[in-house]
């Protein structure tokens, strides 16, 4: 028979945040604190991933639309993280941060229209609560950006293409990054054991 659940406690939130804050401020020391041979590996790989990633989007868009191309770039370099779990991470929340900030974006237009400063202000309100109800806070960012070049950003055409042409921009370079990731991780892990080996 299973047990119920404990309730969770209302200093639980607060606690959890300030632990994972501490968690943060440890991995940095210990990333910090690595031998100097160890942190210019570490930014090798991460040159190497961004390269290739962001040349890899370009490309890609290309394709599409030229004359949009760096934004698929721009999207592979934002998300290429060290590790692959990581650049998984930052590519889902470029994802949902680009459809919150657009549809935001689309709905502002829709209230006040291109330019119209009262509009992009609570489209940015809107997206940023969005985000962190849908736990994911740091798509926020992401997401107030794409509203403000939705409403903002000078362009011809329709608005609505602006906010679907950036989602398949952003989509196809978090895709290169994350393939170009999942294939350098591979690499830097046979790297990185082969450097233990020699340093044992």
């Amino acid at each position: 028979m299973s047990q119920p659940h404990p309730p969770r406690s209302k200093r639980s939130g607060p606690r959890a945040i300030f632990q994972v804050r501490r968690a943060q401020r440890v991995l940095d020391t210990l990333f910090h604190g690595l031998p100097l041979a160890s942190r210019m590996r570490v930014g090798a790989f991460m040159a190497f991933k961004a390269v290739l990633a962001s040349l890899v989007a370009y490309g890609a868009g290309f394709l599409l639309r030229p004359d949009e191309a760096f934004w698929a770039a721009i999207s592979a370099v934002a998300v290429t993280q060290p590790h692959y779990g990581d650049t998984r991470g930052a590519g889902r929340d470029r994802v949902l941060g680009t459809i919150f900030g657009g549809m935001a974006g689309l709905l502002g237009l829709w209230v006040g229209g291109t330019g119209d400063l009262l509009s992009f202000a609570l489209a940015l309100a809107l997206v940023t609560v969005a985000c962190w109800t849908a736990n994911a806070g740091a798509a926020a960012r992401i997401g107030g950006i794409t509203s403000a070049i939705v409403l903002l950003v000078p362009t011809t055409g329709p608005r609505w293409e602006v906010a679907a042409w950036r989602l398949g921009e952003v989509v196809c370079g978090t895709a290169c990054a994350l393939a170009v990731g999942w294939l350098v991780s591979r690499l830097e892990h046979h790297v990185e054991e082969k450097a233990q080996g020699d340093e044992g």
